[in-house]
């Protein structure tokens, strides 16, 4: 993992080599509005103006597949007056930003439990969802009540029951049919994951997807991280060797 580089120049990409998928592990809300002696929903607020300013820079510039970690499994465990404000914030950005999406042809996606988000929310993200289901020109996926294990249990509980049926033989399970039960099923392993306010771990994210993704730490809070450091970030995953276990 790399901490981010920083410089005053005007990043030049070579658009050639973009990330097809690009995942954000968005971390630093509650510190970034602690060291201003604020509530932690005023740096929900704030972050969710980030989300605006990276999902418009991953559109103009030209990347397929943007996925954000927005709330986990883990997230539920929070205090509940903060879970609710969350919700009451998630479904307000949903409702807002559907009129962009559908003119910016951008798909929203979602992958995690629906089921257990609040009935307002669900209803919001089916709305945008439905709105946006023929968009191609970009696909931002939200990761919401989403957790690494969970997803694999549940697809281990899918391909059991398939064999216990005879729907498919245990001998055909192979790494295309896992993927195949994920909610990932027809979305690309992500290139790159980034995670913002310097935290050195994964926190049960696309565990299996990430097998062969470059990653990227950087100290930034995530209301902090612009479209800048953004930009520097994917110049620096441009200049990796990828090698995929190969020499």
């Amino acid at each position: 993992m790399n901490s981010s580089p920083s410089s005053s120049n005007p990043v030049e990409l070579d658009t050639t080599k973009l990330p097809t998928h690009v995942a954000i592990i968005m971390d630093g809300n509650g510190r970034w509005a602690k060291k201003r002696l604020l509530n932690r929903i005023n740096g929900h607020e704030k972050g969710s103006e980030t989300v605006r300013t990276i999902v418009r820079t991953c559109r103009k510039i030209g990347i397929p597949y943007l996925t954000l970690y927005a709330f986990s499994t883990e997230n539920w465990q929070r205090p509940k007056t903060e879970v609710e404000a969350l919700m009451v914030l998630l479904k307000k950005f949903l409702q807002s930003e559907r009129k962009e999406m559908v003119e910016n042809n951008i798909r929203l996606r979602m992958i995690g439990q629906l089921d257990r988000l609040p009935t307002k929310v669900r209803q919001a993200l089916d709305q945008t969802m439905t709105a946006t289901r023929e968009k191609t020109g970009m696909n931002l996926v939200l990761a919401l009540s989403y957790g690494g294990r969970a997803e694999i249990v549940r697809m281990v509980q899918e391909v059991t029951e398939k064999i216990k049926r005879g729907i498919i033989e245990p001998e055909a399970v192979d790494e295309g049919l896992i993927s195949d039960h994920l909610y990932t099923r027809d979305i690309p392993d992500p290139d790159l994951l980034i995670r913002t306010s310097g935290e050195m771990r994964i926190s049960n994210f696309l565990l299996w997807q990430i097998a062969y993704t470059e990653l990227f730490v950087t100290q930034t809070l995530w209301p902090d991280f612009s479209k800048e450091e953004f930009l520097q970030i994917l110049k620096d995953f441009q200049d990796r060797v990828r090698r995929f276990g190969a020499v």
